[in-house]
């Protein structure tokens, strides 16, 4: 048995790990002590595979089905789950005293989603350190608003568990209607957005930005992540505004600051943070279509977000815009991107595109429920996203399986999964090329 361990493949071993830490998790949510009503096993395994993955999705309320047992255990999951299991076993070996042995820094180098093992340990430090200090300033924070209105202890704690939430890209809120009482607080809306904006960027860029201070100087991945970001959230935010404007049941009856909060708020929140401050499922279906696609693209690669990240779908666009204009090189910053990145977009997006489709077309069977409302869930399940039209509750039995298995796929991410079922196969045998036609 320990011989078949060992011989794993990283991809395997961050599976099985993930699998356990969400089995313990399902554990602890079911005991009495984490529940104000009994649930079943089938809601405790959803809840704590939506917290692990940190989509924030939930079929029960967290704040009326959960004690706060219950609600620290699912804070404890998104923290796991958003910072990366190996992170924190790194932090015990450390303070063990131990050695970070070259099969752990593949292993960190594969949870983080790392092109080297060269100073992985040293960027977990970092994580941890600036993952702590971020929260606790938001905590500091949140609390100048909520402790005058919830009181000291609950105010403290829905701090706590909210920045966190944020931070990770969870979503999860132990409250009904998420953030909509504070859709236009400048404050919730400024804390939040900021923490699951900078944990949607990625360890490498906060990392890369940490070390070298100078814009100019940032490797060529922080560049467009920064920049795509700051582009991406600017066009969803005038998008949203001028699709949900007049709309009655979302932004139109709110004075006009709040309607720029609001749209802000819905804008940047689809590439996987999942919290929203207006009814997602009063929007108009142009906007909820939009949201679909930002949810789909995701977040940045080594982030606490999901999708297909970011950086793939620049790679996919560029290499759209480079056939276009008869190039043969894609160039972007002034540096040429490697071949192999355009096929590792294209298997990322494909894949992901299979399971999208795969889980679509499951719901139709087993959902009463519309077309629109079963394309936003499943995608909202695979980007790790939460956000829903209110699907989420009514899921069958079928559905929550579907659904738990497309947040796990969504979480590790699809070429992980392929790698841990491939077997890879290497030839000396090169096949001679040929062309075919295409178009």
């Amino acid at each position: 048995m320990k011989a078949r361990i060992i011989n794993l493949s990283p991809p395997q071993v961050l599976l099985n790990v993930f699998l356990i830490g969400i089995l313990l998790g399902t554990l602890l949510l079911k005991i009495p002590l984490s529940s104000t009503s009994p649930i079943s096993w089938l809601d405790a395994f959803f809840t704590a595979t939506s917290a692990m993955t940190v989509t924030g999705l939930a079929v029960v309320d967290t704040g009326t089905a959960f004690t706060t047992f219950g609600q620290v255990v699912i804070m404890i999951l998104i923290q796991t789950g958003g910072l990366g299991i190996m992170s924190f076993a790194v932090l015990i070996f450390l303070a063990l005293g131990r050695k970070i042995g070259f099969k752990h820094r593949i292993l960190i180098q594969q949870a983080l989603n790392q092109t080297s093992i060269g100073g992985i340990v040293i960027l977990v430090k970092k994580l941890l350190v600036f993952s702590l200090i971020i929260e606790g300033i938001a905590v500091c924070l949140l609390s100048i608003r909520w402790i005058p209105e919830l009181g000291w202890k609950q105010g403290i704690f829905s701090s706590i568990f909210h920045s966190i939430s944020a931070f990770n890209n969870a979503g999860f809120s132990i409250w009904s209607d998420s953030l909509m009482s504070y859709v236009g607080d400048p404050l919730v809306n400024i804390v939040i957005t900021s923490l699951f904006i900078l944990g949607g960027l990625g360890f490498t860029v906060i990392v890369d930005v940490w070390r070298t201070k100078n814009i100019r100087k940032l490797s060529l991945h922080s560049k467009i992540m920064i920049f795509g970001t700051l582009f991406i959230n600017i066009f969803a935010f005038i998008l949203v505004f001028c699709l949900e404007y007049n709309n009655p049941h979302t932004l139109g009856n709110l004075p006009f600051f709040d309607k720029i909060w609001g749209a802000y708020f819905q804008a940047v929140s689809p590439r996987t943070a999942g919290f929203n401050s207006v009814d997602i499922g009063s929007l108009k279906e142009s906007t909820l279509f939009f949201m679909i696609v930002l949810m789909f693209i995701g977040a940045g690669s080594a982030s606490t977000g999901g999708g297909i990240k970011l950086k793939t779908f620049i790679a996919m666009f560029l290499s759209v815009l480079t056939f276009i204009k008869g190039k043969e090189e894609i160039t972007i910053y002034g540096r040429t991107l490697n071949p192999s990145i355009i096929i590792r977009s294209l298997a990322i997006s494909m894949i992901s595109i299979s399971v999208v489709f795969s889980g679509v077309f499951v719901l139709e069977f087993t959902q009463r429920s519309s077309f629109l409302s079963i394309v936003f869930e499943v995608v909202s399940a695979f980007g790790t996203v939460g956000l829903s039209m209110g699907l989420t509750s009514a899921l069958t039995s079928i559905g929550k399986i579907v659904i738990i298995i497309i947040m796990f796929i969504g979480k590790i991410g699809p070429l992980t999964l392929a790698f841990s079922l491939a077997k890879p196969e290497k030839s000396l045998i090169k096949s001679p090329k040929e062309d075919i036609l295409t178009g």
